[in-house]
């Protein structure tokens, strides 16, 4: 198990890209299991997380060919095998990460059966898969649950257009349903669908497949079925989520930054949220510059309350920048609630934050009120583990600002989501050291 070993009080100077966006890669990559031709993805994050379901679908008999850069990979899925999917190697390599239900839906729609172990990912509170397979049976499929081994089966002669309203706007959901529903025979009407940019691209990437999509950008998507899809080339987002963790390490650092090419119109709430605990920054042309600031002011409510930052279904707050604005409103100036809705254990990190010093109270298992040191009080350095992806971001944000050195254990957690993160970091000036 790898570690970081991180000496803070150093700030950071220059320039940073983020790489493409997880989310979406692990939704475009699944995708590429709906046509028999080539589908050229650029800009694909060098991570963990996306390195294991090309190697998921590479095991199913996917042809996998990588560019020279690295970032662009291009997929033909001539004749792929889902009974493969029932091998004890699959299963072990799906447990590895969330974003192995996403071909679900693919393998449904063209060979009408998928065969799906139950999924890996970070262990942040009960993640249902309830919406995917009510979608899908909803589209004509039937559903097996093995309870014993958690083997998920779907089968269909014929998927047949349908009106679904999800209970939930789930992200994968709606991607799984959309993948079935374009092969469909018929009209697909989803409401409540999930509609972030990672879902937009994934239909634009479909469209241009020759799928035919009403409604992107919205809650309600119209899908009308075609016989087949053809290949495509598709360029995947900067990741939001990484562009959300450098705005609240350059605040922590007092450093001064640029973030390059953030696809600025994707961001959302992003960047009017990190204005609201005081953090300047400047959108220049599609980047984002955030001059040295030593000191950050909370703002309240237009009653003087106590601010609240809190996710929402988009064009609200993603709840995977939660844990990075917590960690970034320790050193600032004033209180803020941190209600985080979606995930019942993604607050548990912040023992360790309290252990450094930091002024938190974990209200309940999905609320916190921080107390802004104001940089009166640095944080200290200490020895503690990531338990997931975002929290070990926002633990490396607080090591990176705080007296003395960290160690923060199993960063595995950290790669999954942020690639060579420590490279790039110390590339700015940083010091970072893995181990």
């Amino acid at each position: 198990m790898s570690s970081f070993v991180v000496e803070g009080g150093h700030r950071l100077q220059g320039k940073i890209t983020p790489q493409g966006a997880k989310n979406e890669a692990l939704q475009v990559i699944c995708a590429c299991l709906l046509t028999s031709e080539t589908v050229k993805i650029h800009n694909i994050p060098r991570i963990l997380d996306v390195a294991n379901l090309i190697d998921l679908i590479a095991s199913l008999g996917v042809s996998v060919e990588y560019d020279r850069d690295g970032t662009t990979v291009s997929f033909r899925a001539s004749d792929p095998e889902p009974e493969k999917c029932k091998t004890p190697s699959f299963i072990e390599k799906s447990s590895r990460i969330r974003g192995s239900i996403m071909i679900a839906g693919p393998l449904l729609g063209r060979f009408g059966r998928a065969y799906i172990p139950r999924p890996g990912g970070d262990k942040i509170g009960r993640r249902r898969l309830d919406t995917h397979f009510t979608g899908l049976t909803k589209l004509g499929a039937t559903l097996e649950y093995s309870t014993g081994i958690n083997y998920y089966t779907v089968e269909a002669q014929q998927l047949e257009g349908t009106y679904i309203h999800l209970d939930e706007a789930s992200v994968t959901g709606t991607a799984n349903i959309i993948m079935a529903a374009v092969l469909a025979k018929g009209r697909t009407t989803i409401y409540n669908a999930a509609c972030e940019p990672y879902v937009q691209q994934l239909c634009r990437m479909l469209v241009r497949m020759g799928a035919r999509i009403e409604g992107i950008g919205s809650n309600l998507l119209f899908i009308d079925g075609v016989e087949q899809l053809s290949g495509c080339e598709h360029t995947i987002l900067p990741d939001m989520i990484e562009v959300g963790s450098f705005i609240g390490m350059a605040a922590m650092t007092e450093s001064e930054i640029t973030i390059k090419n953030v696809s600025w119109e994707n961001l959302g709430i992003i960047p009017d949220s990190f204005r609201r605990l005081g953090i300047y920054l400047e959108k220049r042309n599609d980047d984002i510059y955030i001059p040295s600031q030593t000191h950050y002011e909370i703002e309240t409510f237009i009653d003087g309350s106590i601010m609240t930052i809190s996710d929402a279904i988009w064009p609200g707050l993603t709840p995977d920048l939660l844990s990075v604005f917590l960690v970034t409103a320790t050193q600032a100036n004033g209180a803020v609630l941190i209600h985080q809705k979606m995930f019942e254990s993604r607050l548990f990190f912040v023992d360790k934050l309290i252990d450094m010093g930091a002024q938190i109270i974990l209200c309940d298992p999905h609320r916190a009120t921080v107390i802004g040191l104001n940089r009166k009080f640095r944080l200290r350095g200490t020895v503690m583990s990531s338990p997931d992806i975002r929290a070990g971001v926002a633990l490396l944000i607080a090591a990176m600002s705080a007296d003395g050195v960290s160690v923060i254990h199993n960063i595995d957690q950290i790669d999954r989501g942020y690639e060579n993160i420590d490279t790039r970091l110390n590339a700015l000036g940083a010091s970072i050291k893995r181990q």
